[in-house]
């Protein structure tokens, strides 16, 4: 058994950050450094229909809430509660410290974060009366069921995304229900975007050959 990660991985990485695939691993160094290789590659993977998701969400919710509200920053008289007030300032101020002031709408949407836009299907703080009713449920046109259905499959989405972005480990997860999932959402969203993501996408590749990556026999690539 080969329990010493390299300390070049070590250095690199932290013997802290680098100790959940140990763990996975058994104690096999070899394999928890393929692993935590093959991690990379299939966050890498999943990366690009989570664009398509974030995006294509945020767009829609926002244009449908511009509209309700009849103004491009429809959040400075929306009724957010106290954190959706908090996402804002800190997305305009992240705009002004650019020296974009006033913050133009397009900058603004840019920068709230994808949280911010999934809390908005939330039914918390009276948002399912004062947002999903009048507005927000049209961003969602492939969708008929429940709002707080929906809103569990995007929230879940949200917290894999920023395992991803953060670069933590995803290799325990059901990965081919997450990525289903995004598939699904992005669906009730935008159909035609789903279907020309799903052509390009190579995650299930990767996921069919992580057997083969942790046994050494192709090496990861992202």
């Amino acid at each position: 058994m080969n329990d010493m990660v390299p300390e070049w991985a070590r250095r690199a990485f932290s013997t802290l950050r680098l100790a959940p695939y140990v763990r996975a691993a058994r104690g096999d160094a070899a394999v928890a450094q393929r692993l935590y290789w093959w991690n990379v590659e299939a966050s890498a993977a999943l990366y690009g229909s989570l664009h398509c998701l974030e995006l294509a969400a945020r767009n829609a919710i926002h244009d449908q809430l511009a509209l309700h509200g009849g103004r491009d920053d429809w959040w400075a008289t929306a009724p957010l509660n106290q954190n959706g007030q908090r996402l804002v300032a800190k997305a305009r101020g992240k705009c002004e410290r650019r020296g974009l002031r006033p913050a133009p709408a397009d900058s603004m949407v840019a920068e709230l974060s994808f949280g911010f836009w999934a809390s908005l299907v939330s039914g918390g703080s009276g948002y399912d009366r004062l947002f999903w009713v009048p507005a927000v449920h049209k961003a969602f046109p492939h969708y008929s069921g429940r709002r707080d259905v929906l809103y569990d499959q995007l929230w879940s989405l949200v917290l894999l995304r920023n395992r991803i972005m953060h670069h933590e480990p995803i290799h325990h997860r059901d990965l081919a229900a997450d990525h289903a999932k995004v598939y699904r959402v992005l669906g009730y969203v935008n159909a035609e975007l789903a279907k020309e993501a799903q052509a390009m996408d190579r995650f299930p590749a990767v996921l069919d050959g992580r057997r083969e990556a942790l046994r050494g026999s192709r090496p990861a690539r992202f």
